[in-house]
């Protein structure tokens, strides 16, 4: 199913350039054509229906001041598996496997994309594909997610860019349980990740008037995280989110415009 039309989204279809790495902007066009990826678009937010890249190739060296990154860790976790889960205090969701399967990391090509387009990176689960990066860093974050005797794993980790000290965030995130469960985060992906969490890491890492980019958007986390920036500290954050699979990008444009319509102080 392709991506339904979303009232509060402007769309447009962007133009592939073939002449790569030229530093020539997306050219917007009004025609549709199998050439075309569609783009969905609120004043703060660009968001990309398609592999990441197709797209990434096109935009200028730099272009990002900041991209922050959840990335297939290449173990497996693609949510077919969450629904086999026992133990726990609630029934399992069952979620829709995503594209990819996480069988696999990003290859190199990736990599030299990210680095030539943004000027720093925070990527979540690098401690899974070191190797493919690599380039060494004195700032890893670490997110306890303080999920005590459970299976799941107690900690996620994020490599850097930065040339700071390890830092920490804590938040509880252990299946059905979370640190506000007062106004507890409804899932919609199988890896998702809560939306303080991207709060923490703008907070820490971003700065006034930032273009952020985020190349696997997933449940649309990080655009909750930066309306909410934007509203309350005044920050001018822009984002660009590219997602391949349309399931779960129907669902966070879903999510995005209900909380938006809701009022980003709801949560």
């Amino acid at each position: 199913m392709g991506i339904r039309p979303v009232a509060d989204f402007e769309t447009q279809n962007y133009r592939i350039m073939t002449n790569l790495n030229t530093g020539t902007d997306l050219q917007v066009s009004t025609e549709t054509a199998i050439g075309f990826i569609p783009c969905y678009k609120l004043p703060f937010l660009s968001l990309f229906s398609s592999d990441c890249l197709p797209i990434m190739r096109q935009f200028k060296d730099n272009e990002f001041d900041l991209a922050i990154v959840d990335v297939p860790y290449g173990i497996g976790e693609d949510g077919s598996r969450n629904k086999t889960r026992t133990g726990g205090l609630a029934k399992p969701k069952d979620y829709k496997p995503y594209a990819g399967n996480d069988l696999n990391a990003p290859e190199a090509e990736y990599w030299n994309e990210l680095r030539r387009i943004s000027k720093n990176q925070i990527v979540w689960g690098a401690n899974h594909f070191i190797s493919k990066l690599p380039f060494d860093s004195s700032c890893w974050i670490v997110w306890d997610k303080k999920n005590g005797e459970t299976d799941f794993a107690d900690c996620e980790l994020a490599w850097t860019s930065f040339n700071t000290a390890v830092r920490k965030f804590e938040w509880k995130w252990s299946g059905m349980l979370q640190q506000n469960m007062k106004n507890k985060q409804v899932r919609i992906h199988p890896n998702e990740k809560p939306i303080q969490l991207y709060e923490w890491c703008i907070r820490n890492y971003a700065k006034q008037g930032d273009k952020i980019l985020d190349t696997h958007f997933g449940s649309g986390s990080i655009a909750l995280a930066v309306d909410k920036a934007n509203k309350l500290d005044k920050m001018n954050l822009t984002l660009t989110g590219i997602e391949m699979d349309t399931h779960y990008l129907n669902l966070a444009i879903e999510r995005i415009q209900q909380t938006i319509k809701q009022g980003t102080l709801s949560f």
